[in-house]
């Protein structure tokens, strides 16, 4: 008998090789996670076990193993009992390779742990804090008897608490803090015989709870997971026993799919949402294999055959509209299936929905390479969806880099699957996102311009690339704390910024906006800039990999320098602190004459991960501006401006 993953575990901390073994802990969780002869509970209780073993691990042992590897510390408090969250947690962060340090607040006392700023949880500096509010926490405030007044006058009391809790996690919190709506349980509906007030009550427990998800959407350090949609999919609110027994507000499949959805929340966060979704066919976006049925043999229409994969196929658009970049990888011939995303009348998605379309015989591992390569984008960002077992395993085993869906047999349950794990959520949607797969088709055009022209520099020349560098407007501080999650070539310190520390008291940030005779790439960068008496500091810059290599980060820094010796300042200073991923950048700021201080720098070659360099300008000698490039500088506008 195969061992399962929860005994493998088991057995490599028994022998002392867990966190040695730490990078193989995510392939055995997907086993978990992808066991089609389990039910969603019972994968949730697998999970949690495998997290109670990991959690025994410390960090510190896994790093000496596997230096580098990022740690997250987390924080977890709430009105009650939050025992049950910890080993999900852990489990769901080793899934995507993340070793856990857990700080636990005291019983109950989530309000001195949040507003305290000398808390152990405050000290700790949690990138991720979980506080959980049940409906304890407005009930046991009531009056006996109580009535529907009670109700909203302790929801708000309680709504205020919140919203300080959120006023000191902006103030001096770390990472980000993620809130529940509250449930409201049928044992409080139903003491009320009245039917009229038992409407009411509903009522305003579900604004309490609306109020809740808009100080989510105002806050960008706060988010607030609806327990709602969670409940309605995964089952009962509470355990009563352990209700009234050990004061635990949830149970443990709603503790479990609360942590994965924290922990999707930190994945965005931390720039590791995926790109683009690479979809199969056969009994995938349709019934029926295309090359033995034949067109009118298969089925993706309204009828109970093709239903549930219409369905699967109208979630695809939805998601497309909001910038995930559709890609196909097909064991088919390549005609019949143009001829079918051409002109099934049943189809939904149409070749035009699809960035690239891969049919033939090669392994999908070399479609997936190749549809990463044309987008210009890493294994990483990909997400596959495939009802095969065999394909999936092929690709988990040779691209372990690629997100695997396992679609499974039900074609019913293909929706849920694709959805579970959140792998396109972003912090903010912008219209940069909802724009992705029309720039991505300008790319193309753009690869078949430098196929004609005979040269680097002559392709450069035909672009007619226009640059325009000023302050973001309100609307683009978003995007640019977004691009500091998704960009990792060219960002220069490997930061990660949100949006609520790019303003700020001598702060400068530039938004790089570029369009070419293809069309408008939108804000692609941006330089974060402060003023200081010694010159003006450049903190990160920060540009999209899809418009490398054109100049466009020359020409900006240029602009820059000559802009700070027209204002008299004595010189500018940057940072480049080098990481895994944006070593090609590590001469940037010497090839436009920065020199090193080094009475500043690390101690190590710079170019290793983790140690940092610092630059001056003295701008007595200012590179000249790129030829082929028309930039338009503004850096005198204000950032706050409309």
């Amino acid at each position: 008998m195969t061992a399962t993953p929860l005994g493998i575990l088991r057995e490599l901390y028994r022998a002392g090789r867990l966190a040695a073994s730490y990078p193989e802990v995510a392939g055995l969780l997907a086993r978990v996670t992808d066991a089609a002869d389990r039910s969603g509970e019972q994968i949730a209780d697998d999970l949690a076990r495998c997290g109670a073993v990991l959690a025994r691990v410390r960090p510190e042992e896994v790093l000496a193993h596997h230096p580098g590897t990022p740690v997250v510390t987390v924080a977890v408090t709430g009105h009650s009992t939050t025992a049950q969250l910890t080993d999900p947690l852990v489990a769901e962060l080793a899934r995507h390779g993340l070793p856990t340090r857990t700080v636990t607040g005291d019983h109950g006392a989530y309000l001195r742990d949040l507003t305290d700023r000398h808390s152990e949880l405050r000290r700790c500096e949690p990138e991720l804090t979980v506080c959980v509010l049940g409906a304890e926490a407005v009930l046991e405030e009531l009056p006996l008897p109580w009535g529907v007044p009670d109700v909203e006058q302790a929801c708000d009391r309680l709504l205020g608490r919140i919203h300080a809790v959120a006023d000191a996690h902006d103030a001096y919190g770390t990472g980000v803090l993620v809130l529940t709506t509250v449930p409201l349980p049928r044992a409080a509906t139903h003491q009320l015989v009245g039917l009229r007030q038992r409407a009411l009550l509903g009522a305003v427990w579900r604004e309490f709870n609306a109020r809740l998800l808009r100080l989510g959407a105002e806050r960008p350090a706060v988010a607030v997971v609806d327990l709602e949609p969670l409940v309605g999919a995964g089952g009962p609110v509470a355990d009563e026993r352990l209700a009234l027994y050990t004061r635990s507000p949830y149970s443990a499949a709603l503790f479990a799919a609360l942590a994965r959805e924290a922990v999707h929340v930190l994945r965005a966060r931390r720039g590791m949402t995926r790109k683009c979704l690479v979809l199969d066919l056969d009994h995938t976006l349709w019934d029926g294999v295309l090359a033995e049925d034949g067109p009118d043999g298969i089925h993706c229409g309204p009828t109970p055959r093709g239903e549930p994969y219409a369905a699967f196929q109208r979630v695809a658009r939805q998601l497309a509209a909001q910038g995930v970049l559709l890609a196909v990888s097909s064991k088919n011939d390549p005609g019949p299936v143009r001829d079918v995303l051409a002109d099934h009348p049943d189809m939904t998605l149409r070749e035009a929905d699809f960035v690239t379309v891969r049919a033939g015989w090669d392994g999908k591992d070399e479609a997936l390479r190749s549809i990463a390569g044309e987008l210009g984008i890493g294994l990483d960002a990909l997400v596959f969806a495939d009802d095969s077992a065999a394909e999936r395993a092929l690709v988990r085993h040779r691209l372990p880099d690629v997100t695997v869906v396992p679609l499974g047999d039900e074609p019913a349950l293909h929706i849920g699957r694709l959805l579970a794990d959140g792998w396109f959520d972003t912090p903010h949607l912008t219209d940069d996102d909802r724009n992705r797969t029309g720039r991505y088709r300008a790319a193309a055009a753009r690869e078949r311009l430098r196929a004609e022209t005979g040269s680097h520099d002559a392709y450069l020349r035909e672009l007619d690339i226009v640059v325009r560098l000023s302050p973001p407007l309100p609307h683009e501080i978003e995007r640019i704390a977004q691009l500091s999650l998704r960009t990792n070539q060219f960002n220069l310190t490997g930061e990660r910024v949100p949006a609520e520390r790019i303003l700020g008291p001598g702060r400068r940030p530039l938004a790089i906006r570029v369009s070419d005779r293809y069309g408008d790439n939108g804000l692609v960068g941006a330089v974060l800039a402060r003023e200081d008496a010694d010159g003006l500091h450049i903190d990160n810059m920060l540009l999209s990999c899809r418009v490398l290599a054109r100049g466009i980060e020359d020409g900006c820094l240029t602009a820059v320098l000559s802009h700070a010796r027209g204002r008299g300042l004595p010189a500018v200073r940057a940072r480049y602190r080098a990481t895994r991923r944006n070593g090609r950048a590590s001469g940037f700021y010497p090839s436009l004459g920065f020199r090193p201080e080094p009475h500043l720098a690390d101690a190590a070659d710079g170019t290793q991960p983790g140690t940092e360099t610092f630059f001056r300008h003295d701008l007595a000698d200012i590179p000249a501006m790129p030829g082929h490039l028309t930039v338009r500088a503004d850096l005198e506008g204000d950032a706050d401006e409309p």
